[in-house]
């Protein structure tokens, strides 16, 4: 028997694959199904501490290796939190939920209502690449997101997770928010793109640039993961690009510990859980694993899982 189950931040998963924020986050059914259809666990739409509609449409523009989305952090406030999470806790579904905020102030006062609905991780969406003062600009600065981690640790007793964006300063963000107290790294987030209609001569999307997502973002993905992870011990969950067993295990192989899957899910439906899944366990059976948690890190020739399972 392949053993797929992992820890990581405190959740007991029965396999290393998370739905990904942003996408069907906001219902209960629709969450309970997901994790039905073979995910490890999931993680909500980011919550704001107001309402927001997001931006008018068109809000996603498909692409020929992807998607780019500018749908605004649209969602129904923290206070309508409690109804969608209480089904999915009765159900025993491993939950993250995703908070967004402009202030360590304002985090710290999200990361309390969601603890007080007795959740045991939270996502701090601090790589949003198409919301001011919500997404990138707090996610580039390693003193303000070691700030924002440590006001949270020191006020709620649960799981802290980062999403961190692709920036300059990755590597030192991702030190801090580990110096702070984080549990895990997420990584990464959507890209900031742009489309523009040849024959009107304008960018597509309302908010002009939208964040990239699918499987061109996959190979940056990776090289993500692969950097942090020499320079962090926090565990990281890997997201971008992921549709197929051998996108999951190349970011675990990189040094992600769980993965997350998000715009596959808009051309391969739900059972894309499943597949990976079973991709995943045909290939550690193929090379003589286990666990699947005896492959993260491996494509480290000088790493801590390496040496181990050399010797």
């Amino acid at each position: 028997m392949i053993d797929l189950s992992i820890d990581i931040a405190g959740l007991k998963l029965k396999n290393p694959l998370l739905l990904a924020s942003g996408v069907l986050g906001l219902s209960a059914s629709t969450l309970i199904r997901i994790y039905d259809s073979g995910a490890g666990g999931v993680v909500t739409k980011s919550f704001t501490k107001e309402p927001r509609e997001g931006y008018k449409t068109p809000i996603i523009v498909g692409y020929k290796y992807g998607f780019i989305n500018a749908v605004g952090l649209a969602n129904p406030g923290i206070s309508s939190l409690k109804t969608i999470i209480e089904p999915l806790i009765r159900r025993g579904v491993p939950v993250i939920v995703s908070i967004a905020g402009s202030s360590i102030s304002e985090f710290t006062e999200l990361a309390l209502k969601v603890y007080e609905n007795g959740i045991k991780a939270i996502e701090l969406n601090l790589s949003c690449p198409h919301v001011k003062k919500k997404g990138l600009e707090i996610g580039s600065d390693p003193k303000l997101v070691g700030s924002i981690v440590n006001a949270i640790k020191e006020e709620v007793d649960c799981s802290i997770l980062v999403k961190l964006g692709l920036n300059d300063k990755l590597i030192d963000v991702a030190k801090a928010a580990e110096q702070a107290g984080a549990d895990a790294i997420v990584l990464i987030n959507t890209i900031r793109g742009m489309i523009i209609d040849v024959w009107s001569a304008k960018p597509i999307l309302s908010n002009k640039y939208g964040g990239l997502s699918g499987p061109a973002i996959h190979p940056i993905a990776v090289r993500a993961v692969y950097e942090v992870y020499e320079k962090v011990d926090a565990p990281i969950i890997g997201s971008g690009g992921v549709d197929d067993w051998k996108s999951a295990v190349e970011l675990m192989l990189a040094g992600a510990t769980a993965v997350e899957i998000g715009s596959a899910i808009a051309y391969k439906g739900l059972d894309i859980f499943r597949e990976i899944a079973k991709g995943i366990e045909q290939y550690l059976t193929k090379k003589g694993f286990r666990s699947v948690r005896e492959i993260i890190g491996l494509a480290h020739e000088d790493s801590k899982v390496f040496k181990t399972k050399m010797n």
